[in-house]
């Protein structure tokens, strides 16, 4: 499956993904490549592909992005082949995009994609941890909060949604939907094959 995870910034969404890869091997992150400059500590085709407009311009007109956003004046991207290449190895592969890319993603590869949405507990709190990771000036916090604002409001077009209150909890409620969505009938590769044969032997 391709299992998407989108918040508003702030929410908890980078926490409970890394968790997540940290806690099962069967999943893989997708790596974005983006035209933004990379951060302190930052590594060029781990955290991101780090390429120039012009050179992400050539691959969505080569069709080579499954999906792509605008986000505060720079592009994200999905290449197209690392990602079906790990589905046909039988992977699981997370994403963390915004409202757009899980749009897109859903409609290129709707049997394959889960979305679920992280909620902050409360907009104060919300509030409260974009100050403290951001020193931006008031401007710069208007706009982070009209965008996260945005984003919410695209909350219901998910599979599940997650109130983090609670890292915790809401780690453990991250781990049951993928077991749950791992054991749906059409996830289970040569699950037709195995009923074939308990059939034949009775």
């Amino acid at each position: 499956m391709l299992l998407v995870l989108s918040s508003p910034s702030g929410a908890g969404k980078t926490t409970l993904a890394r968790r997540l890869l940290a806690a099962d091997a069967g999943i893989r992150m997708s790596v974005s490549v983006t035209t933004r400059k990379p951060r302190r500590g930052e590594v060029d085709g781990t955290d991101y592909v780090f390429v120039d407009k012009a050179e992400f311009n050539r691959l969505k007109r080569g069709r080579k992005l499954l999906e792509w956003a605008e986000v505060f004046g720079e592009c994200y991207g999905t290449p197209r082949a690392g990602v079906l290449e790990l589905l046909k190895a039988g992977t699981d592969v997370l994403f963390d995009v915004d409202w757009q890319g899980a749009r897109q993603l859903k409609k290129r590869l709707p049997r394959d994609v889960v979305r679920v949405f992280i909620l902050p507990p409360d907009g104060k709190a919300l509030e409260r941890r974009l100050r403290t990771r951001n020193q931006d000036s008031e401007a710069v916090m208007a706009q982070r909060l009209a965008a996260a604002t945005a984003e919410i409001e695209h909350w219901a077009e998910y599979d599940y949604a997650i109130v983090n209150a609670d890292v915790e909890t809401s780690f453990a409620s991250l781990v049951s939907i993928v077991a749950a969505e791992r054991l749906k009938r059409e996830r289970q590769t040569g699950l037709s094959a195995f009923v074939a044969g308990v059939v034949a032997s009775l």
